[in-house]
């Protein structure tokens, strides 16, 4: 398990490092509109590693590109050395950093439009999720709540998860229950389904209020569940707030949702990730990964 981790960190951050400037590679071309098999008018890219995909899609997936890069691959680096080192912060850090990418590049796979690197995404979706169960696997889950202070903030933690399912639930729930009690078809942009939101709904939601549920029980589990869904928050946060930016710079629209609550958000997790991550007993290192 050990030495899988040793190979496999490092190759998902190669791999990951070239999808990113792929992604964010500068290219000429001039978009131009589409009517959809589903009758929908959207604005097709024709520019770059993100050819077939909407605009909104490729400002979508340009921002992903540049939290990958700037936020994504120096916290892999930062935990994995640390990990290695024996540093419990470093294997909590290494989880978290490391769904992340599995969430990334499993929707990739899905939800980009065929080109050159599909391939690297299903590398990248593969190693990140065997990665991520390698990760959770080094864990002594016996020993685990002793290795947090008395004083952890388990119920402000646990409120914040609470929070976040529930803004996700509202936020998915809200465009998808109208659409069907109005028999209308929701804006698709393209794709075949709402593959997102299907994905925050059976994966990111139940995952805040298990690992809240659990964390206020003093459970092992509640400790790193808690901990990869505040990091998957800060993450999902940042690239949905650079989403919505790059989004409006290319002119579309964006609702103010996106523009102040996905901010807010990540200040709400990058708090209680600083308030868990710092009642850590670190001094009894728990082994390499």
């Amino acid at each position: 398990m050990n030495k899988a981790l040793n190979w496999m960190v490092p190759a998902i951050f190669l791999l990951a490092l070239a999808a990113a400037l792929a992604g964010l590679w500068p290219a000429e071309g001039q978009p131009y509109p589409l009517t959809s098999f589903r009758g929908e008018e959207v604005m097709i890219n024709a520019r770059g590693l993100y050819y077939w995909d909407t605009v909104s899609s490729a400002a979508q997936m340009k921002g992903n590109d540049m939290i990958t890069l700037f936020v994504g691959l120096p916290l892999l680096t930062a935990a994995f050395f640390l990990s290695r080192r024996g540093s419990l912060r470093g294997k909590f850090l290494l989880s978290g950093t490391l769904g992340f990418f599995l969430y990334t590049y499993m929707s990739m796979c899905v939800g980009a439009a065929y080109n050159p690197f599909f391939l690297v995404y299903v590398a990248l979706f593969g190693l990140s999720l065997y990665a991520f169960i390698l990760s959770m696997l080094a864990f002594d889950l016996k020993s685990l709540p002793e290795r947090f202070s008395p004083k952890t903030p388990r119920v402000a933690i646990a409120v914040v998860l609470f929070s976040a399912g529930a803004f996700l639930s509202l936020a998915w729930l809200g465009r998808i229950v109208p659409t069907l009690l109005g028999n209308q078809q929701p804006a698709l942009d393209n794709t075949t389904t709402m593959f997102i939101q299907a994905m925050d709904l059976v994966l990111v939601v139940p995952l805040c209020f298990l690992a809240g549920i659990l964390l206020l029980r003093r459970s092992a589990w509640g400790y790193l569940l808690g901990t990869v869904g505040v990091m998957k928050f800060i993450t999902m946060g940042l690239a949905v707030s650079t989403m919505a930016v790059n989004m409006a710079l290319s002119g579309v629209a964006v609702s103010a949702a996106e523009l102040t609550l996905f901010p807010a958000l990540v200040l709400a997790n990058l708090t209680v990730a600083y308030l868990l991550l710092r009642s850590i007993r670190d001094d009894q290192p728990e082994g390499s990964v």
